[in-house]
């Protein structure tokens, strides 16, 4: 059984952001692209680092996620990019509703049943 998650990626820029959340949306791997302006700090090479990004939460489900990862890889600026999945315990019912219509189909039916 596949469950709902959210997806955290920062992007460079909006226009990374922007390419990378209409790929994922043209082939039905999320049903939503979130963007916020965000600061990171982080360790990169052995030195911290600070960029301004853009920060996707994106809605998907868990058995989408290596192909998610695969579109990413294909688009993204960064050597290393970080592609987080939450699961979602609970989801409104229009809202599953929604995600269920929207999504690639699963490879199995049952989900979040």
């Amino acid at each position: 059984m596949s469950r709902y998650v959210q997806l955290l990626l920062t992007c460079a820029n909006v226009t990374e952001a922007n390419l990378v959340a209409s790929s994922l949306l043209d082939k039905k791997l999320i049903s939503c692209a979130k963007q916020l302006p965000v600061g990171s700090d982080f360790l990169w090479q052995d030195k911290i680092d600070h960029n301004d990004e853009v920060l996707l939460i994106l809605e998907s489900r868990e058995d989408l996620f290596e192909e998610i990862e695969t579109e990413v890889a294909k688009l993204h600026s960064y050597e290393t990019f970080v592609l987080q999945a939450v699961p979602v315990i609970k989801t409104s019912k229009d809202a599953t509703k929604w995600l269920n219509e929207t999504l690639k189909s699963p490879k199995n039916d049952n989900i979040n049943k």
